[in-house]
């Protein structure tokens, strides 16, 4: 406990706050899930395991490879189950039928999480480099799902625009759009090697000099804008949550 709440005074004040929003946005949706129909349960546990794989930051024993790792698990799996989920809403939308229950969800979701642990477990420990890697592959997998998620919630809405709920989603849509930002800007540092905390790792594993000081406008912007639109996307991902429960009450 001691180590939790020295790593709490040692984070970025920024960081934490983006932290706190998302812990509170994981609640709300996973109170969500809990008291709504089956159609909305893997969305909201999505939702609930973006703010797992966000809470490494203050986590006692983050400094475990392995462990940082498979917060980034974690985070492709998040995307996913969300993205499964609104293809289930849009689903029912046209059918109004929908397979499983809470529970088989609740399961599956469990066990793809244990597989992914037990595939780091058996593994070699992730190297700094390796670390990144997987950080890469979850901001990859987050910006191009976002935007196929936004794709489904406008057929979503046009498909429910004359009823009450059809504008819980363009609440939704606000929230993959801050989401879409915030992780393509991290990508977009990441793809020309511009994240500053892997600097001296590309350097030992490539033997390359990078070209950020060429560019440290650039990089600064993107920072900014990963910041700011990761502590909107916590902040919109909260609110709609609450809007929607509020709608369908």
């Amino acid at each position: 406990m001691e180590k939790f709440f020295e790593l709490l005074t040692q984070m970025n004040p920024f960081d934490l706050v983006q932290v706190i929003f998302w812990g509170l946005a994981g609640a709300i949706s996973f109170y969500f899930s809990i008291g709504n129909a089956r159609v909305w349960t893997s969305i909201s546990i999505g939702f609930f395991l973006i703010f797992l794989s966000q809470a490494y930051g203050i986590n006692p024993w983050g400094h475990y490879q392995k462990l940082t790792a498979f917060h980034y698990i974690v985070g492709i799996v998040a995307i996913m189950t969300i993205t499964h989920g609104f293809l289930e809403y849009y689903v029912f939308c046209r059918t109004f039928e929908i397979s499983g229950n809470k529970l088989v969800v609740y399961l599956s979701t469990m066990a793809i999480l244990i597989v992914s642990a037990g595939f780091l477990y058996i593994n070699p420990t992730p190297s700094p480099n390796t670390i990144r890697n997987f950080k890469m592959v979850e901001n990859a997998i987050w910006a191009i799902l976002c935007v196929m998620n936004l794709e489904i919630i406008r057929k979503i809405y046009t498909a429910i625009k004359d009823s009450d709920i059809s504008k819980g989603f363009i609440a939704f849509a606000v929230v993959f759009l801050c989401i879409f930002i915030w992780r393509g800007s991290e990508l977009y540092l990441q793809v020309f090697q511009w994240d500053q905390d892997w600097q001296d790792i590309i350097a030992i594993m490539t033997e390359e000099t990078s070209d950020i000081e060429d560019f440290m406008g650039r990089v600064a912007f993107s920072q900014e804008v990963s910041r700011y639109a990761g502590l909107l996307s916590g902040i919109s991902v909260g609110g709609a949550f609450a809007y929607m429960y509020k709608l369908l009450k």
